[in-house]
C-alpha cells in the first residue's frame, strides 16, 4: 500500500467515525476542503460511493460501512502493536549480537557480561569473536568492538576503554642466544611473531610510543 492510499484510508476512517468533514479535518490536522477532496479521490479510485453527503452530516453508504467494518480492526491492531512498544522503552529486550576480537572480549567485555545480563534480563546476548573488519549491518550485528585505528571511516564509534598500550616480550630462553634490543628499530633483527589481519592480508604494524635513543 502506498503512503497516499494509507493516508486516504485514515481520512476515511476519521470522516466515517466523526460523521463530519469539519471534525475529521480537525482530527487529521487538515482543512475540511482538503479532506473532502481526499474522499472524492478515494471514491474515484475505488469506483464506489463511500459517503452520503448532506448539508448537516456525512454518513457512510453500504459500501462505506463495509469498508469501515473491515479496515477499522486492522488499524486498531496496528495501534495496539505500536502501543506495545512501550514495553521496550520500559525494559530493553531482544537479541543483542556483538562482534569482537579475542582481546576485547577478554579485557573489556567478559568482566562485564554477568552484570549486564543481571541488569537486562530480557536481552539475549550473542558474542562472536573475529579479527576481520566486517560490515556489522550486512552480517547482522548490532555493534562491533575493534581497535580505534581499525574502525572503518564513516562508522559511528565511541570509546569503550582507555588507550591501550602494547608491550613486546620475549622468553628467557630466546635471549640466551640473542641480544636484547635496545631500541624498537632493532626488532627487525629478531624472530618476531606478527598478526596478519584477515581483511586486507597485511601484518598489523607495530608503533612505538617512546622516542628512540642510541
Amino acid at each position: 500500500m502506498s503512503r497516499e492510499n494509507f493516508s486516504e484510508l485514515l481520512s476515511f476512517l476519521a470522516v466515517a467515525q466523526e460523521r463530519s468533514f469539519t471534525k475529521a479535518a480537525a482530527r487529521r490536522g487538515v482543512t475540511p476542503s482538503a479532506i473532502s477532496h481526499t474522499m472524492r479521490l478515494l471514491e474515484e479510485r475505488l469506483g464506489v460511493t463511500l459517503l452520503t453527503r448532506t448539508t448537516r452530516r456525512v454518513v457512510p453508504t453500504p459500501a462505506g460501512d463495509y469498508l469501515l467494518q473491515n479496515i477499522q480492526p486492522l488499524f486498531d491492531e496496528i495501534e495496539n502493536r505500536m502501543s506495545s512498544l512501550d514495553e521496550f522503552r520500559k525494559c530493553p529486550r531482544g537479541n543483542l549480537r556483538i562482534t569482537v576480537t579475542d582481546e576485547s572480549l577478554g579485557f573489556f567485555l567478559r568482566p562485564r557480561i554477568a552484570d549486564f545480563l543481571k541488569n537486562y534480563l530480557e536481552i539475549s546476548l550473542e558474542i562472536s569473536t573475529d579479527l576481520r573488519l566486517i560490515d556489522i549491518v550486512d552480517e547482522g550485528f548490532d555493534a562491533g568492538v575493534r581497535l580505534g585505528e581499525l574502525v572503518t571511516q564513516g562508522m559511528i564509534s565511541v570509546p569503550v576503554s582507555p588507550d591501550i598500550q602494547f608491550a613486546v616480550v620475549g622468553s628467557p630462553t630466546y635471549f640466551k642466544s640473542h641480544d636484547v634490543p635496545k631500541i624498537p628499530a632493532r626488532l627487525q633483527e629478531h624472530n618476531c611473531i606478527g598478526v596478519r589481519l584477515p581483511t586486507h592480508g597485511k601484518i598489523y604494524p607495530w608503533a612505538s610510543g617512546r622516542r628512540e635513543r642510541t
